[in-house]
């Protein structure tokens, strides 16, 4: 249970109230940690991550970072809100679905930009002001539209649930040879057991476009802002 009187826990304390507590620097500073590390996971994954490799690539000792960051898991949370940048304006003269379309695509860019955040970014609800602000520039892209706060946010979660998950499917396809799948697929399904499937891979659709994953993001967003202009008005 929260309440106005619950404590912040100390990471959020931090991103939220910067000067909470007083910094102990020798020479290092959070901001420096969190973009190293950053770095690292970008380059290797978070799994790769660890504080001594940190403190290696720093050229510190371990306990130094300690005095920045309690944890490797407090150091994630200081990273899911650093990482994306701040989130785009919407291009001069847009109408909410091109500038919903803009957040969309930009949005896609930081996750293809940083990988780990796929993974780690859908273990919570975000409460730090780095993702929140995203948010919250994802639901200004409907404010002059007829659609209700509780409808505008679940239209917005909707477009960052798809965006996350089609670059997941991008990011994990990325070694994968594009033609394995649907011809594996063309020798186990068919259209007695599974007509629908066996339509789709008849058709092609399961075969990946010239330009890759992203004519299919482009495809599934319009839908689904097919579906958002219906109650949008």
């Amino acid at each position: 249970m929260t309440g106005p009187d619950t404590p912040l826990p100390r990471v959020l304390r931090l991103l939220w109230q910067p000067d909470a507590e007083p910094r102990r620097s020798r020479g290092l500073t959070r901001e420096a940690i969190v973009a190293a590390a950053v770095e690292l996971a970008d380059t290797d994954g978070l799994a790769a991550l660890s504080m001594a490799r940190l403190a290696e690539r720093l050229g510190c000792g371990t306990m130094s970072l300690y005095r920045h960051v309690a944890n490797k898991d407090e150091l994630v949370k200081f990273m899911l809100a650093t990482a994306p940048g701040p989130p785009p304006s919407a291009p001069d003269g847009a109408d909410w679905r091109a500038a919903l379309t803009n957040w969309a695509h930009e949005l896609s860019s930081v996750y293809h930009r940083h990988p780990w955040i796929l993974p780690t970014a859908s273990a919570g609800l975000p409460a730090d002001p780095g993702q929140l602000a995203w948010l919250d520039a994802g639901l200004a892209t409907l404010c002059g539209t007829a659609l209700t706060e509780r409808e505008k946010l679940s239209a917005v979660i909707a477009v960052l649930i798809f965006t996350r998950g089609s670059a997941a499917l991008a990011v994990e396809s990325r070694d994968v040879d594009d033609r394995e799948y649907p011809a594996l697929l063309r020798r186990l399904v068919t259209q007695e057991r599974f007509p629908a499937l066996s339509a789709a891979i008849d058709a092609g659709a399961l075969d990946q476009p010239d330009d890759g994953p992203m004519t299919e993001f482009r495809s599934g967003l319009d839908q689904l802002l097919d579906g958002i202009a219906a109650r949008a008005g």
